[in-house]
């Protein structure tokens, strides 16, 4: 109890004494009880001051969250000298009915397919020396009717299409090039956009926050160019589809422009020449291959890490792959 209200003494002048109070007899019967955390559990753990309407009322009070974490963050996280980045990934908690707010229908990955329940967005400063993660932040995803028809139209262009209708393959004619630089920016970069304005403001004035970590549904180009805009580097998990490419290194064909694609990167023919590192654990073998790589969609080549798990076993193999826009990154 008292390390709790020793953490909680730097927030003081952003908050109440009552909400102080309150909120280290809640933080106590979080920490204590097991299950589901809800209000009854919270007023049978939290004891004398903690009953269900104190609890109640303390969910209920309009609290600085961004203010209060930039204030925990200079307190008890802070070290000069320290190198920090910006991780920042999305949740999803399943949940019945039909009138919470925000409740929608979202891709959870552990079940593989949509689910109804709520999202939320979570950012975290990350100290790299240290190794440890420190939320910023916290908000719910609410999608709009534009973006619930944008994504349906979307689905239905996906489609396919009957046999009379498919178009002859090749370029159709008169078509203008397209540059890669310029994107279209869903509502959900702009939220992400507003997340990350409000992460750099609160950072304490020495945090060099230079980099910007984010899952893997953001690993693509829309997200790098927002991130660049912030003046961040992006560093995500690539989808393991992701189509990237060597550079041509074939002949020129005498026509035409140059061909600046080559073979794509396949966990299988990987070379030699690129391994950083190979361990053996057991009967698991993890090979490390590091390189600069092209994909059709980013105009910029790619620092990409790739990991080649291989059960010496049955001799499975897996491979994630990692990248950055950062060319200098070792």
């Amino acid at each position: 109890m008292g390390d709790i209200g020793a953490l909680l003494h730097g927030i003081r002048p952003h908050v109440t004494a009552t909400t102080v109070r309150q909120w280290s007899r809640i933080s106590v019967a979080m920490v204590a009880m097991t299950g589901r955390v809800t209000m009854r559990g919270i007023a049978r753990w939290a004891g004398t001051g903690g009953r269900y309407r104190p609890s109640q009322r303390f969910f209920s009070t309009v609290i600085p969250w961004g203010i209060l974490f930039g204030a925990c963050c200079r307190r008890h996280v802070h070290c000069p000298g320290d190198s920090y980045l910006v991780a920042g990934a999305a949740g999803i908690v399943t949940k019945a009915g039909k009138c919470t707010p925000g409740l929608d229908r979202f891709l959870a990955r552990l079940y593989g397919k949509p689910v109804p329940g709520l999202a939320f967005c979570t950012r975290s400063l990350v100290r790299v020396q240290a190794r440890r993660s420190f939320p910023r932040r916290v908000e719910q995803g609410v999608r709009t009717d534009e973006e619930k028809a944008a994504s349906q139209a979307q689905a239905a262009a996906k489609q396919p299409q009957a046999p009379g209708t498919k178009r002859r393959p090749g370029r159709p004619q008169g078509s203008p090039n397209r540059p890669q630089a310029p994107v279209t920016l869903t509502p959900e970069l702009g939220r992400l956009t507003a997340l990350l304005t409000t992460v750099l403001h609160l950072s304490a004035t020495g945090l060099s926050v230079t980099s910007l970590g984010l899952a893997g549904p953001f690993g693509n180009h829309n997200a790098l160019h927002r991130a660049r805009q912030c003046g961040l580097h992006r560093m995500s998990k690539l989808r393991c589809d992701a189509a990237l490419s060597f550079p041509s290194v074939g002949p020129y064909a005498g026509r035409g422009p140059r061909r600046p694609y080559g073979d794509q990167v396949e966990d299988d023919n990987l070379l030699e020449q690129y391994g950083a590192e190979n361990n053996v654990e057991g009967h698991i073998k993890t090979q490390m291959y590091q390189m600069q790589r092209l994909h059709k969609e980013l105009a910029q080549p790619l620092p990409v890490v790739i990991s080649v798990k291989t059960n010496l076993r049955p001799q499975a193999r897996a491979h994630v792959g990692l990248c950055s826009s950062a060319l200098a990154l070792a």
